[in-house]
């Protein structure tokens, strides 16, 4: 990535008179097993939205926003490290950050690392969009993928941050279906069914099967960008 295509590296000149596409990564602080960092969420969808803004920058006029770190992770609450500002308050920042970017942007697009995120930003673009305002989302998920801190997720990290994973730490943790675990993880979140809050086994993660899910998930997204179709909930396909 080049800073002519970081929206954190522009001044206010460089925008002017431009029909600027915005790409926003929303991540989450949350635990992820023993092994995978709490920003793991953040730099999956960072490393996606890269791809996909220095593929599409060959078409249109895009520009990759600084990731928003925090997201809606209650569920996650009983291991040290999470930090959740819960799902009304994401709504509303998306809302806000919305309408105030799209006041110089044409388009916007936050695209999601985190699926406890995905209510509060499904229901912010619906209002951006209710307002006039040319806005999507897009979900960072990958076919097959279990549910969290397992073998995706631990094989898209060792792809992107390959230092961040401590595989000496990789262990088995929750491998039923989350539709068995699904009373039991409203009723005591991610700590009640997996104490190592593993939801998936990693220990067979590897790095180029990270990069394949990648490369496909941001080439999907590149082209989403370039086309700009946008479902009726919000999202683009």
């Amino acid at each position: 990535m080049t800073p002519a295509l970081e929206l954190g590296a522009r001044t206010w000149r460089d925008l002017v008179d431009r029909e600027l596409t915005i790409v926003v990564p929303v991540g989450a602080v949350e635990q992820h097993g023993p092994h995978l960092p709490v920003d793991t969420d953040g730099t999956i969808a960072g490393d996606v939205a890269l791809r996909a803004v220095s593929a599409a920058a060959e078409t249109i006029d895009v520009l990759l926003a600084p990731t928003i770190a925090y997201g809606a992770s209650g569920e996650h609450e009983g291991f040290p490290g999470t930090i959740s500002i819960g799902a009304d308050i994401l709504e509303k920042v998306i809302v806000e950050y919305g309408r105030s970017a799209c006041r110089w942007a044409a388009r916007i697009v936050f695209v999601n690392g985190h699926g406890g995120n995905a209510y509060a930003l499904a229901a912010a673009v619906r209002l951006l969009r209710y307002e006039g305002r040319d806005a999507a989302w897009w979900p960072c998920a990958f076919p097959g993928a279990d549910a969290h801190a397992g073998h995706t997720e631990t094989s898209l990290l060792m792809s992107i941050a390959p230092d961040d994973v401590r595989t000496d730490l990789v262990e088995v943790g929750a491998v039923e279906p989350v539709s068995e675990l699904m009373d039991a993880l409203r009723a005591g979140g991610v700590a009640a069914i997996s104490p190592n809050g593993v939801l998936g086994d990693p220990t067979a993660a590897d790095a180029a099967h990270g990069a394949t899910l990648l490369r496909r998930h941001a080439t999907a997204l590149a082209a989403a960008l370039t086309t700009w179709a946008v479902r009726d909930d919000g999202r683009l396909t």
